[in-house]
Parts: C-alpha cells; structure tokens; sequence
C-alpha cells in the first residue's frame, strides 16, 4: 500500500489525496463521509483530498442525493498527466532563455535514479557511437535504449561479465564488474563510478577533455586486452 502511495505521490497528488483515491478503487464510488471513513482520515481532510482529486483529474463527481467521487481509471490519469507534461515540456524548450555555456568541469551525480536517468539520456542523445562499461544485469536495464540506438546506425559497445546477443550491438566480455560503470558518449562525454547502491550511488559526469581522453584510452585498452586473451590478435 505504502508502495502505491509513493507512486501515485509522483503524479502530482498528495499522500491524502493518494489515499482517497486508492480507497475509491477499492471500494467504488463514495461520498465524502463514506472516504473519510474508510481512510481513517479526518471528514474536513477527506472533503479537501478529494476536492483535489477533482482538480487534478484523478476523480469525477457523480451527484445525486449526496455528492459521490468516482476514480478516473489509474490509465486514464496517468496518460492525462504525462501528457500534460510533455506539452508544458515543448512550452518551457521555446520559452526558457539560453543556457549560459560553463567551462567543462567535474559534476557529481548522486542515486540510482538520477544516474539511470543520465545513462539513459546519454544513449538516446549520442550522435555516432557509445561504450558501456558495466555487469550484465545492469546492462540489461538499457538494453531498449541499446536497441533502438544501434537500429538508428549508431555504433554501440558493451564491456560487460556474462555474455549477451544484441542484434548490432557489439558485446565484449570480461571479468566480473560489480558495482563499477562506464559510458562514453561520442568521445565527448564521461559518465564514471559506482552503481546499484541504491541514494548511496555516486558518479562523476564530465566532457573536460584530458578526462574523456584518459577514460576513452582505457576503455580501449580493456577491449584490445579482451581480444588478446581471446585470442583475436
């Protein structure tokens, strides 16, 4: 349940609201009386939920001899609000003034979340070529990205512990890589540390130029490394 909250918190609604209208799923159309008592919230928290419920399109209102609140289907709400926000996305790409460009520096990025995100933007923002570095079963977390980049003629290469197929997808296998990850976008930019623990995840994101070199020669060196162990040269 708690779960549930934590997602639907995501889409805009409050952790009461959240829990109204999860109580409106579960038990059908109610009045406000009939929510709060179900929740355990309070009649004038309850009445306020779900008057924000309706304004943010989560809920309807059925009136009749007392007023009931019908949940919009989690399908319907969901899409509604996504789409909401990729045309406030397309207003905000016109409206917002220009970047002021900074030197290349060091950033730092904390969390899973935040760094599956930059992976992700990474591969679907890289012009010709990419290189992952990283354990299979994180790989496996971007394999619709991998794809749909190598379907687009971009070369794409992974260093990885356990073998994989990906149609145009070259795979290079190597010693067990833990919780370490590597991306190289376009030999421009850098995406380096560690992955999978979770808030405690930290990497460095950088385009300065002696760091993407340095990392880019690595890189190259593990793959010439892989290919002599193989046998290849």
């Amino acid at each position: 349940m708690n779960q549930l909250i934590e997602r639907l918190m995501c889409f805009g609604l409050t952790r009461q609201e959240a829990t109204i209208y999860l109580g409106l799923v579960q038990n059908g159309d109610l009045t406000g009386y009939e929510a709060a008592k179900q929740t355990g919230i309070s009649r004038s928290n309850a009445y306020n939920a779900l008057a924000g419920l309706v304004d943010k399109g989560a809920a309807y209102t059925e009136e009749g001899t007392a007023v009931k609140y019908h949940a919009v289907c989690i399908e319907e709400f969901c899409s509604n609000k996504i789409r909401a926000l990729e045309e406030m996305k397309f207003w905000l790409l016109e409206s917002m003034p220009k970047q002021k460009e900074e030197a290349e520096g060091y950033l730092t990025i904390t969390g899973d979340r935040h760094i599956q995100d930059k992976i992700r933007n990474m591969i679907q923002s890289a012009r010709q070529r990419m290189y992952l570095s990283m354990t299979e079963r994180f790989v496996r977390m971007f394999e619709k990205e991998m794809t749909e980049a190598a379907g687009q003629g971009k070369k794409v290469v992974v260093i990885t512990d356990r073998p994989l197929e990906y149609a145009d997808i070259m795979i290079y296998q190597t010693k067990e890589k833990a919780q370490q990850i590597g991306i190289i976008a376009d030999s421009a930019h850098v995406l380096t540390g560690e992955f999978g623990r979770g808030e405690a995840s930290t990497c460095l994101y950088s385009g300065q130029k002696n760091f993407v070199q340095v990392f880019k020669d690595s890189m190259r060196n593990e793959i010439e490394l892989i290919r002599i162990m193989k046998g290849e040269q």
